[in-house]
């Protein structure tokens, strides 16, 4: 799934919060947007690998919660509503498709480390890629209830990540094609600039 779509349903969650307990105003929003994306920063390293800790940051975020009755809840709040992200994200990348190129293809058997057992899970694909139309639209439907129920600043990055995810949806497979054309063309002192794991399949 798109990191749009992961940091929409992170909004949700911070909204989910906020009906609890509104004096925790818009950090939670934030936080809920930022930890729905942050575990693919690991595209740097081992994508869905390196920081996709569904367990790990569910018991961090249970334990941030649980601090909130006793220290700063401004702080712990939004910490927990940002694990709890996380752990969502992490967990729901089993339902989308591997980690090919081509993930439309439908030609590898990885979606997700399970760090408990050691192995690789097999994609579901009931999103069938990143940016994939059925990905888009689950975008829109997390998207669009923050839309309603939000107002300003919120409402209007709820409004940007629908149309980064509408962009991305329209460019992804072109992206591929137009990447592997870039990447051919680049001198090697410019390649040893990009982190190996971002070219290494468009070679």
């Amino acid at each position: 799934m798109m990191a749009t779509t992961h940091a929409l349903a992170g909004v949700l969650i911070g909204l989910g919060v906020l009906a609890t307990v509104p004096e925790a105003g818009a950090p939670v929003l934030l936080a809920g947007a930022l930890g729905g994306a942050f575990p693919d920063l690991d595209i740097l390293a081992v994508h869905r690998r390196t920081l996709h800790f569904p367990l790990g940051y569910a018991v961090l975020s249970g334990g941030a919660a649980a601090s909130a009755l006793v220290g700063p809840a401004w702080l712990a709040i939004p910490v927990a509503v940002f694990f709890a992200a996380a752990s969502v994200h992490a967990a729901t990348d089993v339902f989308g498709g591997g980690l090919e190129l081509r993930p439309w293809e439908g030609t590898s058997d990885r979606a997700l480390y399970d760090h408990l057992r050691g192995r690789w899970r097999r994609p579901r694909r009931w999103i069938r890629y990143d940016g994939a139309p059925e990905d888009f639209m689950l975008a829109l439907a997390l998207g669009l209830p923050a839309f309603a129920a939000l107002d300003g600043l919120p409402r209007l990055g709820v409004v940007a990540l629908l149309a980064l995810s509408g962009v991305y949806a329209m460019v992804r497979r072109p992206l591929v094609d137009g990447g592997e054309l870039l990447v051919g063309r680049l001198p090697p002192r410019v390649l040893r600039l990009i982190p190996e794991t971002l070219i290494e399949d468009l070679r």
